[in-house]
């Protein structure tokens, strides 16, 4: 049986630990029921410095060292997989995870020290890896799913692997092996909710995998059907997204039995109070099964005493919940029966109001939608948070102008995100050119410097640079709409479009341009 130490590197050092990685203690619970020893080090839950974290790398002789994540804990990769090769020379280095998977021959470029990369799901490929240590095998190009170097050096993807057909053979998450009493718990409250704020022992699950939505913006690849594998340049095979056809989707999730037993093993184990879903969107999941997924988990959330009930102290017993949802596939009816179960929030990725931005992006809702959605939801008693975007490619002053009115109707003000072309996304395919003009051609800077996209990174937007962006943003969020007039002014008369043409610099824009703005001639103190 192999030793395996996981370490789950740190991200959004901004903000406290709140989220247990859920795929990793999925891993865990496979390779430990497989009969492996397994130790975790959740670096971002501790966030002790290196120093730990190298006398974790020296506890134990380590068979094989396994790192994931999504991109943006890249940098925290990085710093551990180096200190990795030198303190444990003869461990097995794997990563997995979207950072991997997103652009697999380039992070194994980047990441010399790591032996092995998985690409896509790790649920089988992780514990046949496991044997293969334990056998002495070492010929990583026989496992499925996989990205490894050859005598010679040069990097080999085995055949793809296939994704698994039922997600409820999976065995519960290995929560035990993480922090929540010292970590996890003490962050448990959310500004989304009444109950979200007041959560104590919180925990994430996820009920499904893939969705049926073409969101350009959204990572799909290695869980949703998305991947394929294409010819790379030097004539080896690289990773793709599938934007050929008809958008395939493989859409998996666990049935309700499965979700429910497994919120009351967490209920009567660790105490827990609130249950954040974490699937990309539930009401896709609730409209592929034929409306039935959702009706099934309240049923059984009541049937198996999980329904909260309210003491007089404001505490309560049984778990609230909260997940995410779309403007065009809720129903009041559905809305009413998540809320009577104890669903008390719900993110929707309303991202623009404006009608031409949503057609672009794919995802299947208008501005009406949203609107009726918000409203629909505060009826059923449940908190609808929105979630928007700026800086699409085709983002204009005018719709801009559509997202504050659409404040004004709901009452609300939204800080929105910046559009960013993350690896994994149709956006990051189509616009790598331009990505990297902006940084010189390095890729790797361009990785280390992505975040959360509430700041602003690679910029795909085709009329506004960052530094007018981040300006709008504050227009919009204080409703100065005067200012914002103003400067469409100045940005016309800089660029040349009068008054009465559509605000559009470059309305056939070719991914691979460069957007080299004129300098600007005039300034708000200057504008007649």
């Amino acid at each position: 049986m192999a030793k395996v130490l996981l370490i789950n590197p740190t991200v959004r050092e901004e903000d406290v630990p709140r989220h247990v990685p859920y795929g990793m203690a999925l891993l865990a619970a496979i390779a430990i029921k497989a009969g492996h020893l397994v130790q975790v080090y959740d670096e971002n839950a501790w966030r002790k410095g290196d120093a730990v974290t190298r006398q974790v790398l020296e506890a134990d002789d380590w068979d094989l060292i396994g790192l994931g994540g999504i991109t943006t804990a890249y940098g925290a990769i990085k710093k551990i997989v180096g200190m990795a090769r030198e303190i444990c020379p003869r461990a097995v280095i794997t990563l997995g995870g979207g950072v991997l998977t997103s652009m697999p021959q380039d992070m194994m470029d980047f990441l010399p020290e790591v032996d092995v990369g998985v690409i896509g799901e790790a649920f089988v490929t992780f514990p046949e890896m496991l044997d293969m240590i334990d056998a002495g095998n070492r010929d990583w190009k026989k496992c499925n799913g996989t990205i490894s170097r050859n005598a010679e050096g040069k990097l080999v993807l085995s055949p793809m692997r296939a994704l698994i057909p039922e997600l409820d053979v999976l065995p519960y998450p290995a929560w035990d092996l993480f922090p929540l009493e010292e970590v996890y718990f003490k962050n448990s409250e959310s500004l989304y909710s009444e109950e979200g704020m007041m959560a104590q022992r919180r925990l994430d699950i996820n009920g499904s995998l893939g969705c049926s939505l073409v969101c350009k913006f959204c990572f799909h690849l290695g869980i949703a059907g998305d991947m394929r594998y294409e010819e790379a340049k030097d004539g080896g095979v690289d990773v793709a997204f599938d934007r050929k056809g008809s958008y395939t989707r493989t859409i998996r999730y666990h049935s309700p039995e499965y979700i429910v037993k497994m919120v009351k093993h967490a209920y009567d184990t660790y105490k827990i109070d609130f249950i954040a879903f974490i699937d990309e969107n539930l009401m896709t999941m609730d409209q592929y099964s034929g409306r039935t997924w959702l009706k099934e988990i309240c049923r059984l959330w009541h049937e198996y005493g999980l329904a909260p009930k309210k003491n007089p102290d404001g505490t309560w017993t049984g778990v609230y919940w909260g997940g995410t949802s779309h403007a065009s596939l809720c129903t009041q009816e559905i809305l009413k029966i998540m809320r009577e179960a104890g669903c008390s929030q719900l993110v929707y990725g309303y991202e623009s109001f404006d009608q031409s931005v949503m057609k672009a992006l794919g995802k299947g809702a208008t501005p009406a939608n949203n609107i009726r959605s918000f409203f629909w939801t505060l009826e059923a008693g449940i908190r609808p948070i929105p979630n928007q975007i700026i800086g699409f490619p085709n983002e204009t002053f005018d719709s801009l102008r559509a997202d504050m009115d659409a404040w004004q109707k709901l009452g609300i003000v939204v800080k929105p995100h910046f559009a960013t072309p993350y690896p994994g996304s149709e956006w990051y395919t189509m616009y790598r050119q331009h990505i990297l003009q902006q940084y010189k051609g390095d890729l790797e800077r361009f990785i280390l410097d992505l975040g959360d996209a509430s700041k602003s990174s690679a910029i795909i937007c085709h009329n506004f640079n960052a530094i007018e962006l981040v300006g709008l943003r504050d227009m919009m969020m204080s409703f100065n709409w005067r200012r914002i007039d103003e400067y469409e002014k100045i940005w016309r008369i800089n660029h040349r479009i009068p008054d009465g043409k559509p605000s559009t610099l470059y309305p056939g824009f070719a991914p691979h341009m460069t957007l080299d703005l004129p300098e600007p001639k005039l300034s708000l103190a200057t504008a007649g």
